[in-house]
């Protein structure tokens, strides 16, 4: 079904929304004058996300706590707020655990998705965007890696992101009316530069840059480093790190292809690559990350972990030939950014710790809490 949008402003709902890319996602909707419909668990999400979200940008933006397993309330707020498109980024997303336990990642990230998918199709709502992931290249043979390059995963997280992606190819068969997109990040990092949201993991972080960042603010006491004798200029692991807020506008660019495509569009199931096409060393980034914060950040190098490889780079060019996006920031931001919020994120933690702060307690599953400038929250 296709909608005309001169009579009102299109509206995307964003599963997952509260979560670390979620947010920046919602945020540079926004920015692009969409109306933002959120829908999370805040399993893996901070509560005050949301509440920041309108703090950075002006807009219409809702709040609905609800999981994306749920067909019912999935439907609901397709139907309730008119969504023309979903950006799903619900589910988990850690390499480690996924290993030591594939069921969860499996009944998450699948079942979240076949519910989406049902709602979806039940509504009407016909435009979609995935979070999917460069794990599902595995090892590649060739770098930079392009769409075309096959794919190989070697992790039941990246097993789930591939059988998503083929999921959607058999829907686009079955289902005529249904544009997809998958984008397939490469390694998002960085925050906000208000300081506002970016990455906060529970626990020990699964990835280099807030391991890094924890490390420079005392939490931690030396970074590990995972491999020193890879066939690399430095002898350390090489990847592609993607600003979040880059890695956001890749999703505003795919939505705007999906409302304004063509008619005669004949491939209803895309894939783009989302990175700089530019690697660098863990070594490079505990660097530039000591140079943002002034601080020299302590490492040991140690043995390689199992499974990971020399280098993953991302070859963006379709990405920028086909939805007109390219990445801009550099490390250097990257680094300054993710340390900004780190430190910003610090003095709330100790705030609430001292009881400067209080608490606001969820809404009920299901009830929606708007986020507008002047409401009260």
């Amino acid at each position: 079904m296709r909608h005309d949008f001169r009579s009102r402003t299109p509206c995307i709902l964003a599963t997952g929304g509260a979560g670390y890319i979620g947010s920046h996602v919602a945020v540079e909707l926004l920015n692009d004058n969409y109306r933002v419909v959120i829908l999370d668990n805040f399993e893996n999400a901070d509560r005050g996300v949301a509440a920041r979200i309108p703090q950075i940008a002006a807009g219409d933006v809702t709040l609905i706590e609800g999981d994306v397993r749920d067909r019912r309330v999935v439907e609901e707020v397709l139907q309730n707020y008119r969504v023309d498109a979903v950006i799903h980024l619900a589910g988990k997303k850690a390499v480690g655990e996924s290993v030591a336990d594939p069921l969860l990642y499996f009944f998450d990230n699948l079942f979240g998705a076949i519910s989406l998918f049902q709602a979806m199709q039940a509504t009407g709502v016909s435009n979609l965007v995935f979070s999917s992931s460069a794990t599902v290249y595995g090892y590649p043979e060739a770098m930079p890696i392009d769409e075309t390059a096959p794919t190989g995963v070697t992790n039941p997280y990246g097993r789930t992101k591939l059988m998503i992606e083929e999921m959607i190819d058999d829907l686009v068969i079955a289902w005529p009316e249904l544009h997809a997109i998958s984008l397939r990040y490469f390694n998002p990092v960085g925050a906000h530069a208000s300081g506002l949201i970016g990455e906060s993991p529970q626990g020990v972080p699964n990835n280099l840059f807030p391991y890094v960042a924890q490390t420079a603010a005392g939490q931690r006491a030396r970074v590990q480093v995972f491999g020193g004798d890879y066939d690399t200029p430095d002898g350390t692991g090489v990847r592609d790190f993607i600003h979040v807020v880059d890695l956001a506008k890749g999703h505003c660019r795919a939505i705007e292809r999906l409302l304004h495509r063509s008619d005669d569009e004949e491939d209803r199931h895309q894939r783009f690559n989302l990175g700089t096409g530019r690697g660098y060393s863990v070594l490079e980034v505990i660097s530039a990350f000591s140079h943002a914060c002034g601080i020299a950040i302590p490492y040991d190098i140690v043995a390689r972990r199992p499974g990971d490889a020399a280098a993953s780079l991302a070859n963006p060019g379709r990405a920028h030939r086909l939805l007109g996006w390219q990445a801009t920031r550099d490390l250097q931001q990257m680094c300054r950014d993710h340390w900004a919020f780190q430190v910003a994120h610090a003095v709330e933690r100790s705030a609430v710790t001292h009881g400067m702060f209080h608490t606001v307690s969820p809404a009920a599953t299901g009830k929606r809490q708007d986020f507008r400038p002047g409401l009260p929250i």
